[in-house]
């Protein structure tokens, strides 16, 4: 029996739970024929020349899911217009090898805020602008949910800078989207730079980090009474579709 290699690529990947997640699935679904590994990249030139095509698929995390773009030889129509990748099917036919890139993050996430938020008025903001704030745009756009970029470092006015989220922005903007690494390994003292005295009951804390299960700045909101989200169901979500995409024909 031919085994089939899949993977993660992205560094660092200890706070990952990718690989848990899929060998269980295996093991649930009685799925012997593949492995699923965790692959630490510090090179992603070399990764694509050297390693790639010894698998049949592999998802992306930070810091690659820009980067990794100019490597596929093709792109999904949602993963061209986001401009981000998490998932690359490698298709080999008649000895040629095509990279082909996808986007589960919008499946992933589009699922679990339908799962915890009811009021579709609400207005967000984004923290970070990352490749995965850019499959969270997408899927706020495409649900009518008015947004707003927050970066360290605005390259334009449509992006606010954490100094300007003052108690009034707060008032208008009730779900706050966290897209930074701030809160998981290494940086799991940090959280982003918002006053939580402005946090109330109305407001929804969706951290895409799942782990720790709880990061600071979740912990603080929960403590002003706002309700939290952990990026858990997220992954499920976004894992099951890459498994889909995968084994599509």
């Amino acid at each position: 029996m031919l085994t089939k290699n899949f993977g993660l690529i992205g560094y660092p990947l200890s706070h990952s739970f990718s690989e848990s997640y899929f060998r269980e699935k295996f093991l649930r679904e009685g799925i012997t024929d593949c492995i699923f590994k965790n692959i630490e990249v510090i090179d992603l030139d070399y990764f694509i020349s050297n390693l790639s095509r010894e698998l049949t698929g592999f998802c992306i995390t930070m810091p690659y899911k820009e980067k990794i773009i100019p490597y596929c030889d093709e792109l999904d129509t949602n993963a061209k217009e986001i401009g981000a990748i998490n998932v690359v099917k490698v298709i080999t036919d008649k000895n040629k090898t095509v990279l082909k890139g996808y986007n589960s993050d919008i499946v992933g996430f589009d699922r679990s805020l339908f799962d915890n938020i009811s009021n579709m008025k609400v207005k967000a903001l984004i923290l970070g602008t990352g490749g995965a704030s850019k499959a969270v745009s997408y899927v706020l756009k495409k649900n009518g949910i008015d947004f707003k970029f927050v970066s360290r470092h605005p390259k334009n006015n449509n992006i606010l800078s954490y100094n300007q989220i003052d108690k009034s922005i707060l008032e208008s903007y009730k779900l706050i989207i966290n897209t930074t690494p701030l809160g998981m390994h290494p940086f799991l003292e940090e959280v982003p730079n918002i006053n939580i005295d402005y946090i109330t009951p109305s407001h929804i804390i969706f951290d895409l980090i799942y782990n720790p299960s709880q990061t600071i700045f979740m912990k603080l909101a929960k403590a002003k009474g706002a309700k939290t989200i952990n990026g858990f169901d997220m992954l499920c979500y976004q894992a099951e579709e890459a498994w889909r995409i995968w084994n599509a024909k």
